[in-house]
């Protein structure tokens, strides 16, 4: 359950206090209402505070002082300060300490909303980016793009090279699953941007009529339900990255209102008058034939030559193979940490499948595979008997000696087919009879009686 942005509320008259609160919950902010200074410092002693609306006068000292003492607990909260209305020293001073916005009392109560907002905003923001600085490197650099292929190698050379360059566009192509929003933010991390915003969105996730004002952002009543203005990804973006994933779907309508973006490094919020300059590196990335698209009318070209000045093409994972094992044994580390397991490793004939399969959903469908076997079956190593069914028989019935082809007319020992079954799945359970005959439907006499009829033992 996500969890409810906080205001602390403080104001000496109870009555305008709770006027206030009843406001604010109206517009779906969760707020708490105290009459005195010693009560904030209380509370925010032993809670979550998001932001602080502070009343100047206050029982026992000043709004102003207040936020001194804040400041000394906590430098990054977001206070706003109602002052009365001719108090232009305490205006100063309390910006010098920081304080996000000063209000003159009486207040407006639309002003009031949209700046509570607005600081909420900031903070979740501000919050977005320190956690980006602490995870980035150890979660998304470069060196966390696992394999060691030839062509793994190249994207991960254009990739250094993107990163230190001043390109302002760049276009992922790969199918589904090859891990293009991971060599997104790896390109982000990597560069001098690293320290800003990585904002992302899923085109084809979001409603035409949503996503223009989700990258552009609106204006207070700029339609029906626009409450309060409202920035979009490029404006908490500037001076990061905003990935568009998925751009291939992007409507004709949205793709034109992109291109003046990308052309001009501008944008007007949805029912704005000003243009707003922003500096953000645009990564886009799609699973399509963008081409193709264009040859369909469904893509603009211009679009597309502009979007496309860099463009990384991802390998699928069947052509990469040499990189599956050590996908896998990542991905058995990171779930035996998620799941308190201890898996040690993968058999030689699982890793065999794992390599022969075609992999149509490339690294994610690996992931998934490893993840069920190790939650669901897997204990000591993974083994064949771990693997979907479907997949086994892709690979297996693929290498069938004479079991892959139709009786010909001149007939077949059946002695020679149930030969080859009892080498088949003795291959498959690595000598382990037991698993070898179930995998028959055999008892494991009747399997003995064979692997001897057929000098297997």
């Amino acid at each position: 359950m996500v969890r409810k942005r906080q205001v602390l509320l403080v104001d000496e008259d109870r009555i305008r206090g709770q006027a206030v609160m009843a406001l604010l919950e109206e517009q779906g902010f969760a707020v708490t209402c105290v009459h005195n200074a010693q009560a904030v410092l209380k509370r925010l002693d032993a809670e979550v505070v998001d932001l602080l609306l502070v009343d100047h006068q206050l029982p026992d000292i000043s709004g102003l002082e207040l936020v001194r003492r804040v400041r000394g607990q906590d430098e990054t909260l977001n206070v706003i300060l109602i002052v009365p209305a001719h108090s232009t020293d305490t205006v100063v001073e309390a910006l010098r300490l920081g304080v996000f916005e000063c209000l003159k009392r009486p207040c407006d109560a639309d002003e009031l909303i949209l700046t509570v907002g607005r600081a909420l905003e900031t903070d979740q923001l501000k919050r977005q980016v320190e956690q980006l600085r602490s995870s980035s490197d150890r979660d998304y650099g470069i060196d966390k793009i696992i394999g060691n292929s030839r062509a793994l190698r190249q994207v991960l050379e254009v990739i250094r090279k993107i990163a230190r360059s001043e390109a302002g566009t760049v276009l992922i192509q790969g199918e589904s699953g090859t891990g293009k929003e991971l060599v997104a933010r790896a390109i982000h991390c990597e560069s001098s941007r690293a320290n800003q915003a990585f904002m992302a969105i899923n085109c084809s996730a979001v409603p035409e009529t949503l996503l223009e004002s989700e990258l552009m952002g609106h204006e207070k009543g700029a339609f029906t339900d626009a409450k309060v203005l409202k920035k979009g990804l490029f404006e908490l973006a500037d001076g990061g990255t905003v990935f568009l994933d998925e751009i291939g779907d992007m409507s004709p309508t949205m793709q034109v209102k992109l291109l003046r973006v990308l052309e001009e490094r501008a944008f007007r919020r949805v029912g704005g008058i000003r243009d707003i300059q922003v500096d953000v590196r645009i990564i886009s990335a799609t699973n399509r034939d963008l081409v193709r698209a264009m040859e369909e009318e469904a893509f603009r070209s211009d679009l597309y030559y502009r979007i496309g000045v860099i463009p990384i093409h991802l390998p699928p994972l069947r052509e990469r193979r040499e990189d599956i094992p050590l996908l896998a044994e990542h991905f058995i580390q990171y779930f035996n940490r998620e799941f308190g397991k201890q898996v040690r490793g993968i058999s030689r004939m699982a890793e065999k499948i794992l390599l022969e399969y075609p992999w149509p959903g490339n690294i994610r469908e690996l992931k998934n595979v490893i993840e069920r076997a190790i939650i669901l079956e897997c204990e000591e190593r993974l083994l064949v008997e771990h693997l979907p069914r479907e997949m086994v028989g892709k690979t297996v019935g693929c290498q069938a000696g004479p079991l892959n082809f139709r009786l010909p007319p001149e007939g077949i020992d059946i002695e020679d087919v149930e030969r080859e079954l009892i080498r088949q799945a003795l291959e498959l359970a690595e000598g382990n009879q037991s698993r070898a005959a179930k995998l028959l439907n055999l008892g494991i006499d009747a399997l003995r009686y064979r692997m001897k009829k057929f000098d297997f033992l």
